[in-house]
């Protein structure tokens, strides 16, 4: 980050601000709420839960760097909430529940573990008949890309029938470097795919030039933009928070249209009942009986024939 600037983009996500003090839309016990914590199914800590076949398993509260924006401030940054997490309690209650197949292991940072217990997680998932996908969420390839190691990059080689995914999380193009690009090539090399899951930030990437920059980028160094958060109501954050409706209107004037499709991520509230696409339908101007009327990114329009059913 740039020391002596104040607005500088990175800094904005990492430096503590007083107007973290400000709490007029945060929810208090946001995360309890978020994560279903306070519903009759009893879950240890370590799992958070919004859907029937997939979950979270946090396994760590420990990250590579604290952000500023965190949604799971309460128990990363501020610590005001007290979560066990206990891995042998995660993995027998998955064991236990079949219908999960997908999991996601998060933290904090779980890429801040030793090689040896993020071994040993995947190879104790990868034994339950029932899983089907392994999920890490982490910022190192952003934030710490040296602990892409070749102790890591062993412990996630190789052809397998449950495969590993990688989602990371860069909010801005000045966040990108050399070291990022050769992390996220070794990862790939790995059979491992990266993809990126940003946040919607006031004042850091809520602009359209910052937002096409980013996603632009992003693929430079072959990270697939995935998703685009808006930034939750956790307490304390009300300073990065746009409207909610900006995440699209960013999406339709500086991404569909105005670069490669593969640059376009979908935008996106992670709630208590899972995540909510917020993109509405900017491209169906009038529709009769006999065809649309379509408009593209300069506002052009044609007709599409009306098929039925």
């Amino acid at each position: 980050m740039k020391k002596d600037d104040p607005d500088c983009p990175v800094r904005k996500q990492v430096v503590p601000s007083m107007k973290e003090k400000e709490n007029k839309f945060g929810m208090p016990n946001y995360l309890i709420w978020k994560e279903n914590r306070a519903t009759d199914e009893v879950r240890p800590d370590s799992i958070a839960r919004q859907y029937i076949d997939r979950i979270a398993f946090t396994v760590t509260d420990v990250c590579a760097n604290y952000c500023r924006h965190c949604f799971r401030k309460e128990v990363v940054v501020d610590r005001d909430l007290k979560l066990r997490m206990d891995v042998e309690e995660g993995l027998q209650w998955i064991t236990e529940h079949e219908e999960i197949r997908d999991v996601l292991i998060t933290g904090g940072d779980p890429f801040i573990l030793s090689d040896d217990k993020i071994d040993y997680l995947i190879r104790k998932l990868r034994e339950i008949p029932h899983i089907q996908m392994i999920r890490f969420g982490t910022r190192t390839p952003i934030v710490l890309p040296h602990r892409i190691t070749p102790g890591l990059k062993k412990v996630l080689s190789g052809y397998h029938k449950v495969p590993i995914w990688i989602n990371t999380q860069c909010n801005h193009a000045n966040e990108i470097t050399e070291h990022t690009a050769k992390a996220v090539y070794d990862l790939l090399s790995c059979g491992v795919n990266v993809g990126n899951q940003a946040v919607l930030l006031k004042g850091i990437n809520d602009d359209t030039e910052s937002f096409k920059a980013l996603h632009q980028k992003l693929l430079t160094v072959r990270i697939r933009p995935y998703y685009v958060f808006y930034c939750e109501p956790a307490p304390g954050i009300d300073h990065f928070r746009t409207t909610v409706e900006k995440g699209a209107e960013l999406i339709r004037d500086a991404i569909r249209g105005h670069t490669t499709g593969l640059a376009q991520p979908m935008y996106v509230i992670a709630t208590n009942i899972g995540k909510i696409p917020l993109m509405p339908d900017y491209y169906i101007v009038d529709k009769n009986e006999k065809e649309y009327t379509l408009k593209n990114y300069q506002g052009k329009t044609t007709l599409w024939p009306n098929m039925p059913e």
